[in-house]
């Protein structure tokens, strides 16, 4: 059984087919640049393109890089504030045609990190950190995902979030070497290590795959490790919940 996923990020907006057996894409991710705008109606036409680019006609799991309960975003996140208070999946479903699954992108990526992933039959509690344009964290019990833990919203200083001055954006904006940025980086991981003391702590997301150009400048006591799935989790989880949903729904 294969599923659309698809990851929805700040920059770009990606899509894959995944065989739901083995957590693995069936195709070759299909990106497109996500619009300047970052209003609904210009990313739903986007996310429409890159279903027919696939010519899909199934379920499509999509990870959104906001908080969102029963397909509703509750912010706007790194967004167009019009996103505030509006059903993505309504909208999704409206413009395509097709059912949709909408959630939270570090949930969507911690799904695939706990069922094909490094995190597979972990227990205990485990957070996933995506690094991007901003700081997603997904959080797990025993395996059970406990959904929209967005620790990046932590306020800090001057900054409305601790994202702003320490997600992978902050890196490219303020041209910071590896060393600036992993020491910002490991003060986020201090106030997580505070304030929820996972077990385990895993990093996902597009500057993931750089762990060895900043993980000596990580300086936590709980364990910190990079996800193996790294830039794909997203859409390998999206389509993940999307089967999930497709089980308890029928």
């Amino acid at each position: 059984m294969e599923i659309l996923g698809i990851d929805v990020g700040g920059s770009g907006i990606k899509g894959a087919l995944v065989d739901m057996k083995t957590g693995e894409m069936t195709t070759e991710r299909f990106r497109i640049a996500t619009p300047e705008s970052r209003k609904p109606d210009e990313m739903a036409d986007v996310i429409a393109q890159i279903i027919e680019h696939f010519d899909y006609k199934g379920n499509v799991g999509c990870g959104f890089p906001t908080v969102i309960k029963k397909g509703v975003c509750k912010s706007s996140g790194n967004l167009h504030e019009s996103w505030d208070g509006l059903n993505a999946e309504e909208l999704l479903e409206k413009r395509t045609g097709l059912e949709f699954t909408v959630i939270n992108d570090a949930d969507a990526a911690g799904y695939a990190t706990m069922n094909y992933g490094i995190g597979k039959g972990e227990m205990g509690f485990v957070v996933m950190i995506t690094i991007g344009t901003g700081l997603g964290s997904g959080a797990f019990l025993d395996g059970r995902l406990i959904p929209n833990f967005e620790l990046g919203q932590i306020p800090y200083k001057k900054y409305d979030k601790i994202e702003t001055w320490a997600a992978a954006s902050a890196m490219e904006r303020e041209e910071l070497s590896f060393k600036k940025w992993g020491k910002r980086f490991n003060k986020f991981l201090k106030y997580v290590e505070l304030i929820v003391s996972p077990d385990l702590v895993i990093l996902g997301g597009g500057t993931s795959k750089d762990w060895y150009e900043f993980k000596d400048y990580i300086k936590v006591e709980m364990p910190v490790i990079p996800a193996e799935l790294q830039n794909h989790a997203g859409i390998i989880g999206a389509a993940c919940a999307a089967q999930v949903r497709k089980h308890i729904l029928g």
